[in-house]
């Protein structure tokens, strides 16, 4: 078995991301392993992002964004580490998330992705695909993904 002396926790901060955050916690700390929280700020959301109801531009710069993403970070690592012992890696990079993380995990040498997956329905997932199938099907490494507990798997 190969040593996992890297995890990657990529987050979106949605409660389905944190389903998969306590695996990746146990898991640096079972192989004494340092983790890496990513946050990707996803492209294609800034067109749409920046318009409101009515259609009207929003006036919300990229950094504005950032800032955001940065506040969402220092919550996240505030509620789920003591930072005064136990601090991981953190970045928040710019892109499509599935490449960033793929991307990331290959330049940081990461041993470990450990992401959450929600389910799709067959038509969107068949056209568009989830960000952990992408990342399952492309990475540089070993992927867990994590379901949340509250998903339903629905057959047609």
């Amino acid at each position: 078995m190969r040593t996992i002396r890297k995890i990657l926790y990529p987050t979106d901060f949605s409660e389905h991301s944190l389903s998969a955050f306590s695996y990746a916690r146990e898991m640096a700390a079972k192989f004494a392993a340092q983790l890496h929280c990513l946050h990707v700020l996803d492209d294609t959301h800034f067109q749409w992002m920046t318009v409101n109801e009515a259609g009207l531009g929003v006036d919300m710069k990229e950094h504005d964004f950032y800032k955001l993403a940065q506040v969402q970070m220092d919550k996240f690592l505030k509620e789920h580490f003591d930072l005064s012992s136990d601090q991981p890696e953190t970045h928040i990079i710019q892109g499509r998330p599935f490449l960033e993380i793929i991307k990331y995990a290959r330049s940081n040498k990461i041993d470990l992705i450990v992401m959450a997956t929600h389910g799709h329905g067959a038509l969107s997932s068949m056209f568009l695909g989830s960000v952990a199938e992408k990342v399952v099907r492309k990475a540089p490494c070993a992927v867990l993904t994590v379901r949340h507990p509250d998903h339903k798997f629905e057959t047609p």
